[in-house]
């Protein structure tokens, strides 16, 4: 549904441009906007580039322009209201069997290569596994107390996929992290209440202690295992 909201917006818009240029092909390239309209259309011409890509390939622009300009004009159009929202919604439906199938095979990558990755890390020296399958080394060992599952703490951290790539830092944004233990994912409920204040670890997290098949955000795929390097600096009061 949202798919087929966002196409028939798409077109709308490019439409209304293409139209409403069409309507002025006469006069000079304009390379000065000088009101606040003209800014706006301006700025909707730029932000519609992003998704017409991902379509460029299946949609010819002057079809769309003549669509959008023969029901503007209220001339015959070639397809019916019915017709043209069958198509939409054929045309939908065929992207989002697309995009699962992509998730899918995404999904079955990561499953597999995070299974062989914490198998082989497993039985690296300082690695620790615990029943539930978190995998943590300690990197330094802290003298504080421990945290609780309800405690709230400040830490540091930064959280990397298997392929290096960092798609979260606390340390670049320069701002620890406060945070109740219980309100993040279960392998940092885990992970946390086995450090002291003070310690630094490396967490090794299965993608069931994670973000599972769901995935989160645009880096975090689906099955996907995490690799967090965390300072806890502090039990907040």
């Amino acid at each position: 549904m949202k798919i087929k909201i966002l196409l028939l917006v798409i077109v709308a818009v490019a439409g209304v441009y293409l139209w409403l240029s069409a309507a002025d092909n006469e006069s000079e390239p304009q390379e000065e906007l000088t009101n606040n309209a003209q800014k706006l259309s301006y700025a909707y011409g730029m932000s519609i580039v992003t998704q017409l890509k991902q379509i460029s390939n299946e949609i010819d622009f002057e079809l769309v322009y003549r669509g959008m300009r023969d029901s503007v004009e209220g001339k015959k159009t070639l397809l019916s209201k019915e017709e043209s929202n069958a198509v939409l919604d054929e045309f939908a439906k065929k992207r989002e069997s697309e995009a699962k199938k992509k998730m899918s095979e995404v999904a079955q990558k990561n499953m597999a290569e995070g299974e062989a990755f914490l198998k082989e890390n497993k039985g690296k020296k300082d690695v620790i596994t615990t029943k539930s399958g978190l995998q943590y080394m300690v990197i330094k060992k802290g003298t504080g107390a421990k945290p609780n599952a309800t405690s709230t703490v400040k830490v540091h951290y930064k959280g990397t996929l298997l392929n290096g790539k960092t798609f979260d830092s606390s340390y670049d944004r320069n701002q620890p992290a406060v945070f109740p233990v219980n309100g993040v994912i279960k392998g940092w409920i885990e992970g946390l209440q086995l450090m002291n204040v003070g310690s630094t670890f490396k967490f090794f997290i299965p993608s069931e202690l994670a973000y599972g098949e769901r995935g989160a955000g645009r880096d975090i795929g689906p099955n996907a295992v995490l690799i967090f390097e965390v300072e806890l600096l502090s039990i907040e009061k």
